[in-house]
């Protein structure tokens, strides 16, 4: 008879510390629950500190994985398709409902941008593409509870958030790539450094309900910029001076 992690084998020490990991990252489902619920109650600094707590866990599961080798251990249970499913609902889902809930959008454009929010980001998920080798992003990562935070941070014009959030959109399926920020080998000191600034100084945000220094709008938004644009400014620059 098979046990709670799938195994015939009587419950190894092991193979309860290698379940245990699952459901590490399974508990990002409830954590995307509370925060839905802070949402709709208009919360919105709870809500991302719940995702944030979520994004720390998608951050330590997969090292915690690896040292354990769960894969081995538990071949029944495939942590890569519940990642895609935790994934799905913080990164996309929770945070989609956020920016069409937000008011900083175009009334008539919000409730379609939320629309093709979830839809891009179901789709980019089930790409088998979506990262490269080289540990790069192919397009836009869906970084939906991202763009949600800067949405929240900025607050721009309603018809210039509108028209960011429709071109990222676009670009989740462009022929460009994203750096990974810690996976990515090439500057990989550099960009642990700039997420660990960039980190705190979202803690700092979060923490003080969005009301915070100039200086930390633009240090956050450089470092995003970083991130999106780096990879390709940097072939740009490659071709044409080969």
């Amino acid at each position: 008879m098979s046990d709670l992690t799938g195994q015939k084998s009587p419950r190894s020490p092991a193979s309860i510390r290698a379940f245990s990991v699952h459901l590490l990252t399974a508990s990002g489902t409830g954590l995307a629950l509370i925060a839905m619920l802070e949402a709709v109650r208009e919360h919105w600094a709870a809500m991302f500190g719940w995702l944030g707590l979520a994004l720390l866990i998608d951050a330590i599961d997969g090292p915690l994985a690896r040292r354990l080798d769960v894969g081995r251990r538990l071949p029944n249970w495939s942590g890569e398709t519940l990642d895609l499913v935790v994934d799905f609902v913080t990164y996309v889902f929770v945070p989609a409902y956020a920016i069409t809930a937000s008011g900083l959008l175009i009334p008539l454009a919000a409730p379609l941008l939320g629309f093709a929010i979830v839809v891009s980001g179901a789709l980019y998920f089930a790409d088998r593409r979506m990262k490269t080798d080289d540990n790069h992003f192919r397009g836009f990562p869906a970084l939906w509870n991202i763009t949600a935070f800067y949405l929240f941070l900025l607050k721009p014009p309603a018809a210039i958030g509108s028209a960011a959030l429709a071109l990222l959109v676009v670009l989740s399926f462009a022929p460009v790539h994203v750096i990974h920020p810690v996976r990515t080998m090439r500057f990989r000191p550099f960009n642990l450094v700039l997420m660990a600034v960039w980190a705190a100084l979202c803690i700092f945000a979060v923490v003080a309900n969005f009301d915070v220094p100039a200086i930390a709008k633009i240090v956050l938004c450089g470092i995003a910029l970083h991130i999106l644009f780096s990879d390709l400014i940097l072939r740009t620059l490659i071709r044409r001076f080969s």
